[in-house]
């Protein structure tokens, strides 16, 4: 499997049966996972969205946002428990408005569940946690 690493954002070899195992990126050995989720911007997000072929879910979202804010906590907390199945992504629509556009966010938050640069599924609203972990099940 193709992962891209969430400190350098290079792109790293790491067999499926050694995901569980802490690998660590070839580049900057840095883990290649972390348990929480990394911040996307147009500089790295095809790294993780298109090129990486571990699912990526994108948390879009803006920091005037209230509902934004009480999901935060949750995104973070099934970020810890879903990896390494999924790579967890926070995406800030204010400072990275072309991708927010790209993905035609009309409301936030808005969860996203890309794979090989399609969206497999999104979800508009914050969700209390065990029906955010029920959503994503579906993809795992």
């Amino acid at each position: 499997m193709i992962l891209a690493c969430p400190q350098c954002h290079g792109l790293n070899r790491v067999p499926d049966d050694r995901l569980s195992d802490a690998p660590s990126c070839g580049r900057c050995k840095s883990p290649l996972f972390v348990g929480k989720p990394l911040e996307l911007t147009a500089a790295n997000f095809d790294a993780h969205a298109v090129k990486s072929e571990i699912p990526l879910v994108v948390d879009f979202w803006a920091a005037w946002c209230g509902p934004c804010q009480s999901f935060a906590p949750v995104f973070a907390q099934t970020a810890a428990e879903f990896e390494p199945r999924f790579r967890f992504g926070k995406l800030d629509t204010e400072s990275q408005q072309a991708l927010a556009a790209k993905f035609g966010i009309r409301s936030i938050p808005t969860v996203m569940v890309i794979q090989g640069g399609k969206v497999l599924a999104q979800q508009a609203g914050a969700l209390p946690k065990q029906a955010f972990t029920q959503w994503l099940k579906q993809f795992a």
